[in-house]
C-alpha cells in the first residue's frame, strides 16, 4: 500500500498558510513567545523580525544582531535539514530524523515555542508558529523557510512542492483505491481482538471492558521498542487511570510493540502476516488529538493509521474493523441536529487541523466499506471523568470546560454539551465490538444533550453559582486566570484557549446542535446496558481530586460560613470538669462538593480555657455531619450527630488536640443535643488530659447559625438565597436523621422486647 509520505502537488497555490494554524500567542489576550519560554525555564526570546504579523521567533536581545549573533544558517537544503532536525531532537522524547514530524516523536507545544526559539537564537532561522504546527518534519521547515529566503540560498534542485492540506486529505483518501475486494466477515463474537490506542484514557477503559464483557483476547498495540516495554507503558498507563491491572488482566492481553503511525504498523513481513492470520477483529482507538496541528502533522496517526489498519483486515481472512470517531466531523455544519447517519460537515468548512482529520478517516473508512469491508463507526462526544474514581483526559475540551468552571465558578454560553462519562463510552463500545449484528452501522456514544439551562440549574441546586459569559470573553478571563495563578493541570486548557486555531474548535463546539442517538439508545436498551450516569457535583469532585490543585485554593472566599460559641466546663480525666472553656468557631464550607460528598465543614476560630493554657488557642480542623452514618460509636449507645477534629496552637508553636461529639439519644431534650459537644483535649502525640462538655447558648443559636450565615458575596442575590435555603433545607435533614436514629432504635427494641415477651408468654 503506500507512499504516505510522497509529496501532493498544490492544487490552489495562493492557499494561505495563516489558514493552516495560528500562533500560540496572537492577540491581546495571549501569551507572547517570551512569556512562554520563560514559564518554561528557556531563554526569554526577542520580538521577531518579521512584524507583530508573523509568529517568528528572534535570539534573546531582540534581533539578533548582538556582539556574537547565531551563526549563519547552512544555504543547501540537505544541511539545513540536518541543522533543524539537531535541533529538533533536543525537544523531543524519541529521536528524529528529517522526515519525521516534530509531533510524532513526542513534541508537545511547549516544547515546539522552544525549539522555535532555539532555531532562531542557534540557526537564525525565524519560523512561524503555525508553520511549525502543519507540518512539523525538518526537511519540510527547511525547504519552506528557504523558499521564503532566496536570497540565503543558491539555485535548488526542485524541491518537494507546499502542500495543500486539502489537496493533501484527497491524495490521502485515493490510496484506499489500493485496497482489494474483500467477501463480508463471518459475523461470530471475536476471540482474539487488535486494540490500538489502550494506552490513552477512553482505550484503557475500553481494554478493561473488552476483557470484562467477553471472553476474547486483547493484542494491544502499543508504541514502545520492544513487547516487553510495551507491557510497561501499557500498565503504567491503566494504572494512571486508576483501572486494575492483575496477573490474570495480563493472562488475556498481549502487548505489541508497533506504531499505528508506520506501514504495517512497523512490524515485519512475518508478525504481519501472523498477526492478519489470528486475529479476528480490530478495535482503532489510537488518535492524535491535539487542536494546534495541521492535517499534514496529524494525518499519518489519524488518517494512514486507519488506512493501514483497514490493509490488515482485508489480509488473510477479513476482519470488522470498528473506529473511534468524534463529533468533530459535523463541527461548522448548520444542521439542527446531528443524526447518526445524517452527512457530516464539508470537509472545507471544519475549522481545524484535527476535525479534518477525523473526517477523512471516516471517509478512507467508508470507501474501505466498498471494498466488501465490514465498518463500525462509533463518534463520542466529549468523553468525560469517571463517576467513581475521578480518572479524566486533561485533553478533552469538555473536561477542560467543567475543571475551569469548578475552579474559576464561570462558564462559556454554550447551547448543548454532547458529552458522556468516560465509564460509559466504553461498556457500550465494548457491548458493540462484541455484537456482531450491530457491526456496520454508526453510533453516537454521547448520552442525552446537556443544555446550559441545565448545567447552571445543576449547579445552583449544588450550592455553586457559576458565572455565564459570551464564549470568547470566557477564553479571555479563563486564560488570564490561570496566568494570575497558575493552575499545572489547566495548563494545556490554557493552550487550546490563547490560539486563535483552536478557539474555531471550541467556537463550533459551543455552537453545536444537540446529537441525537436514536440507534445507540434502542441497542442499550436492547442489550440492557445502563444509561450514562448524570456527573452531578460529586462526580465533578471526585474529578478535581484525581485533578490536585484544581479545588477551592486557600485564601479563597467560601462559599457559606456561619459561626459558632460554645460555652462549659472542663477537667483532668478522672476528676470534676470545673475550668471555664469557651469556644468560638466559624464553620465555612468551601464548596457544595465538599459537603455532598464528604460532609465535612472547615473549622477556624479560638479556644479559650485557662486548665489548658494560659493565652487563647487558635483552632482549625474540620467537623463531619453525622459520622459514620450517625451509627453508634463502639461501646456507646448514642448515636453521633457531629464529630470534631481540631487542632490547637499556641503563639510559641505548640500543639494540642481536641476532638468532640454531638450526640442524640432517645432521652434527652432533642434541642439541645444540636448544640451539646462531649470533648477530649490533649497535647500533641500523647493520650487526652482534659475532657468536659461544652454547648451552644441558646440566645446566640438563631442570630450565629441562622441569621448569620454568610454566602460567598460574588455570587448574585438570588442565588445567595438559593444557596443559604439549600444549605439550611440539608443540614436540617441530616440533623433530623440523627435526631430520629435513637428514636427509631428504641423503637426497634421495643418491638423486639414484646416480641421476645410473647415468645415466653406461650411457653
Amino acid at each position: 500500500m503506500t507512499g504516505p509520505d510522497e509529496g501532493t502537488t498544490v492544487r490552489n497555490p495562493a492557499v494561505d498558510r495563516r489558514m493552516r494554524g495560528e500562533a500560540l500567542e496572537r492577540g491581546a489576550a495571549g501569551l507572547d513567545v517570551a512569556a512562554l519560554l520563560a514559564r518554561t525555564g528557556a531563554a526569554p526570546v526577542g520580538e521577531s523580525r518579521r512584524g507583530a504579523r508573523s509568529m517568528g521567533v528572534d535570539a534573546a536581545g531582540g534581533s539578533g544582531a548582538g556582539e556574537t549573533g547565531p551563526a549563519a544558517p547552512p544555504r543547501d537544503a540537505d544541511a539545513l535539514a540536518a541543522a533543524v532536525t539537531a535541533v529538533a531532537n533536543r525537544f523531543t522524547e524519541t529521536p528524529l530524523d528529517a522526515d519525521t514530524d516534530f509531533f510524532d516523536a513526542g513534541g508537545t507545544s511547549l516544547a515546539a515555542v522552544e525549539f522555535v526559539a532555539a532555531l532562531a537564537r542557534e540557526l537564525d532561522v525565524h519560523l512561524d508558529l503555525d508553520t511549525v504546527f502543519f507540518d512539523a518534519r525538518p526537511r519540510r521547515l527547511a525547504q519552506r523557510w528557504l523558499a521564503d529566503h532566496p536570497e540565503s540560498a543558491p539555485r535548488q534542485p526542485e524541491a518537494e512542492p507546499d502542500t495543500d492540506d486539502l489537496a493533501q486529505l484527497f491524495a490521502d483518501l485515493a490510496e484506499v483505491d489500493r485496497l482489494p475486494l474483500v467477501a463480508a466477515p463471518e459475523r461470530v463474537a471475536p476471540r482474539r481482538i487488535l486494540l490500538t490506542g489502550a494506552t490513552g484514557f477512553l482505550g484503557s477503559h475500553l481494554l478493561l471492558d473488552l476483557l470484562r464483557h467477553s471472553q476474547a483476547h486483547v493484542v494491544c498495540l502499543v508504541r514502545a521498542d520492544d513487547d516487553h516495554a510495551a507491557a510497561r507503558r501499557l500498565e503504567d498507563a491503566v494504572r494512571r487511570f486508576a483501572l486494575p491491572w492483575s496477573r490474570e488482566v495480563l493472562r488475556r492481553v498481549t502487548p505489541l510493540a508497533g506504531d499505528l503511525r508506520e506501514p504495517r504498523l512497523g512490524l515485519s513481513d512475518d508478525r504481519w502476516k501472523a498477526l492478519a492470520a489470528e486475529l479476528d477483529s480490530i478495535v482503532n482507538a489510537g488518535a492524535a488529538v491535539d487542536f494546534l496541528r495541521g492535517y499534514p502533522s496529524l494525518r499519518r496517526t489519524n488518517v494512514l493509521g486507519p488506512l493501514t489498519l483497514a490493509e490488515l483486515a482485508c489480509t488473510d481472512r477479513p476482519k470488522p474493523v470498528h473506529h473511534i470517531s468524534s463529533l468533530a466531523v459535523f463541527n461548522g455544519t448548520d444542521a439542527a441536529t446531528l443524526g447518526e447517519d445524517d452527512p457530516t460537515a464539508h470537509v472545507a468548512a471544519l475549522p481545524i487541523g484535527y476535525d479534518r482529520s477525523k473526517w477523512a478517516a471516516e471517509a478512507v473508512l467508508r470507501r474501505a466499506g466498498e471494498h466488501g469491508l465490514v465498518v463500525t463507526i462509533l463518534r463520542p462526544g466529549g468523553i468525560g471523568s469517571h463517576p467513581e474514581t475521578g480518572a479524566h483526559n486533561p485533553r478533552d475540551l469538555n473536561a477542560g470546560i467543567t475543571a475551569a468552571l469548578m475552579r474559576f465558578r464561570t462558564a462559556p454560553g454554550f447551547r448543548y454539551l454532547n458529552a458522556a462519562p468516560v465509564d460509559w463510552v466504553s461498556r457500550v463500545a465494548a457491548e458493540i465490538v462484541g455484537t456482531p449484528g450491530a457491526w456496520g452501522h454508526t453510533y453516537h456514544l454521547t448520552g442525552a444533550p446537556t443544555s446550559l439551562d441545565q448545567v447552571v440549574a445543576e449547579t445552583t441546586l449544588g450550592g455553586m453559582g457559576i458565572r455565564v459569559q459570551h464564549w470568547e470573553q470566557w477564553c479571555d478571563d479563563v486564560v488570564r486566570a490561570i496566568r494570575e495563578e497558575p493552575v499545572p493541570e489547566l495548563e494545556s486548557l490554557a493552550q487550546v484557549l490563547q490560539s486563535p486555531v483552536a478557539r474555531r474548535q471550541l467556537a463550533a463546539m459551543v455552537t453545536a446542535p444537540p446529537a441525537s442517538a436514536a440507534r445507540t439508545e434502542a441497542f442499550v436498551a436492547a442489550n440492557g446496558l445502563p444509561a450514562p450516569a448524570t456527573p452531578g457535583p460529586a462526580a465533578r469532585s471526585r474529578m478535581l481530586a484525581a485533578m490536585a490543585g484544581l479545588g477551592p485554593q486557600p485564601g479563597d472566599e467560601p462559599y457559606l460560613r456561619f459561626d459558632e460559641t460554645l460555652t462549659g466546663t472542663v477537667g483532668p480525666i478522672g476528676e470534676s470538669a470545673d475550668t471555664p472553656c469557651d469556644l468560638r468557631l466559624t464553620l465555612s464550607v468551601a464548596s457544595s462538593a465538599q459537603v455532598f460528598t464528604a460532609r465535612t465543614l472547615d473549622v477556624t476560630g479560638e479556644l479559650t480555657c485557662a486548665q489548658v493554657h494560659d493565652e487563647p488557642l487558635t483552632v482549625e480542623g474540620t467537623a463531619t455531619v453525622r459520622p459514620h452514618d450517625g451509627i453508634p460509636l463502639r461501646h456507646e449507645s448514642r448515636h453521633p450527630i457531629m464529630h470534631y477534629q481540631l487542632t490547637l496552637r499556641d503563639s510559641s508553636g505548640g500543639v494540642w488536640w481536641l476532638e468532640g461529639y454531638k450526640f442524640a439519644a432517645a432521652r434527652r431534650r432533642f434541642v439541645r443535643q444540636l448544640g451539646t459537644q462531649v470533648i477530649e483535649i490533649g497535647r500533641a502525640g500523647e493520650p487526652a488530659s482534659y475532657t468536659g462538655e461544652v454547648a451552644v447558648p441558646m440566645h446566640t443559636y438563631l442570630p450565629d447559625q441562622i441569621d448569620g450565615i454568610r454566602i460567598d458575596p460574588r455570587l448574585p442575590e438570588r442565588q445567595q438565597r438559593l444557596a443559604k435555603l439549600l444549605w439550611l433545607s440539608w443540614f436540617g435533614g441530616q440533623l433530623g436523621k440523627g435526631l430520629l436514629e435513637p428514636i427509631l432504635r428504641v423503637g426497634v427494641d421495643l418491638l423486639d422486647l414484646r416480641r421476645a415477651a410473647r415468645k415466653e408468654h406461650r411457653r
